[in-house]
Formats: structure tokens, C-alpha cells, sequence
């Protein structure tokens, strides 16, 4: 195995190892979900969603949920000093980036594995929708893993961290948001899932992940000199 594998397999495994330990991310992403779906099922006074409506709800709940988890990426190397560790380690520093993304796409994974399900408890009449769901969950996981961790490592070293985190996101996340809710809402129709502009929209689902990973590869060997 190659120095950079064998550095990516430790930092993986370490941040996967310090969650299930500390459980800091997970438990409070999960938490904040079902709450907001609570929320939106006794606000709008609705017992069954479907279509554009089902697929806004559970989008907006499921990012806002990330940035939770986006916020704490890089806490555990500003707080005891491992991104100077880092730095002195004679391996390739976007091992840092790829490991970092690659964690919290799993994150996300979890995340959704339980707030998917309770979702479609909430709010769907049936739930043959939900499997033809599974590639649009994980393209938007990889575009919100690349972008999370490339403005989490910019925002890090900044006392406004959880104020920095969903400004710079939110806007970038946007066209991201708009082609997950398009290839959601005709899965979540009530006769069943429908497949209309779905490989459209997941097609403008790739590039965006494939420009962002790029971008972060790219930069953030610079990000982390900074």
C-alpha cells in the first residue's frame, strides 16, 4: 500500500473511530432532522406528502442536518493540533481532503439510513419510491462531502466558524438543492415513482460533484498552507 493509501485508511479510520466514541456529529444530525420533520408535519397540518412538496421537504431538512455535521469536519485538528502534524507528515496533503470528504459522505450515509425511513413514516402513502432514491441520496452525499469539506477547511481557524459555514455554503449549494429536488419529486408522486427529466437531473447532479471535487483537490493544498 502506497504512503498516501495507508494515510487516508488512518485518517478515516480514526475520524469514524472518534465518532463512534463521541458520537458529537451523528446523534445531533439525527436529532435535528426528526425534529424539523415534527415541525413541518404539524405546521403544514399534513399528513401525507408527495411530488415537488415531499422532495423540498425532505432536501431542506436533510441539508440543513449536514451543516451540522460539516461544522465539526476539521474541529478535532484545529483543537489538538493535527493539521501541524499534518503538514510534517511526507505524504500528499490532499490525502487530508479526500479522507475528510470520504467521512463525511459517510456521515451523511448514516444520517439518511435513518431520517429517509422516518421520513417516508411522516409523510408518504407508500414507499415503492424510495429505492430508485438511493442514487440521488448519494450524489447529492458526494457534492455535499466535496463542497463541505472544502469550505469547512477555509472557515476552521475563524471564531465565527458556525456563522462562516452555512454563509459561504448555502449559496454554492444551491444548484445542487434545485437538481436533487427535481430528480426527488416525481419518485415521491402518490401513484408511484415516475422517471420524467430524472437522468437530467442526474446528469447536472455529476458535473456538479465532478467540478467541485476537482476544485478541492486542487486547492486545498493551498488552503492548508494558509
Amino acid at each position: 500500500m502506497t504512503p498516501s493509501r495507508t494515510a487516508f485508511a488512518a485518517i478515516l479510520g480514526k475520524d469514524l473511530r472518534t465518532e463512534l466514541r463521541t458520537m458529537r456529529s451523528l446523534p445531533a444530525m439525527v436529532l435535528f432532522a426528526i425534529t424539523t420533520f415534527i415541525i413541518f408535519r404539524y405546521g403544514l397540518d399534513r399528513t401525507s406528502l408527495s411530488g415537488s412538496l415531499a422532495g423540498g421537504v425532505l432536501w431542506t431538512t436533510l441539508l440543513f442536518a449536514a451543516i451540522l455535521g460539516i461544522n465539526r469536519v476539521f474541529v478535532s485538528e484545529q483543537e489538538e493540533g493535527g493539521f501541524d502534524g499534518f503538514r510534517l507528515a511526507p505524504v500528499d496533503r490532499t490525502v487530508l481532503f479526500t479522507a475528510k470528504a470520504a467521512a463525511l459522505f459517510i456521515y451523511l450515509s448514516v444520517l439518511e439510513l435513518v431520517v429517509v425511513p422516518t421520513f417516508a413514516v411522516f409523510f408518504l402513502p407508500q414507499w415503492s419510491g424510495l429505492i430508485p432514491l438511493i442514487p440521488v441520496l448519494a450524489g447529492a452525499n458526494l457534492g455535499f462531502a466535496a463542497l463541505g469539506t472544502l469550505i469547512s477547511s477555509m472557515a476552521v481557524n475563524s471564531r465565527a466558524r458556525d456563522l462562516l459555514v452555512p454563509l459561504l455554503l448555502l449559496p454554492l449549494v444551491v444548484p445542487l438543492m434545485i437538481a436533487a429536488t427535481g430528480a426527488s419529486a416525481p419518485l415521491l408522486e402518490p401513484g408511484g415513482p415516475g422517471y420524467d427529466k430524472f437522468g437530467t437531473w442526474l446528469l447536472v447532479m455529476g458535473l456538479y460533484d465532478g467540478i467541485f471535487c476537482l476544485v478541492g483537490y486542487a486547492v486545498f493544498d493551498f488552503l492548508l498552507e494558509d
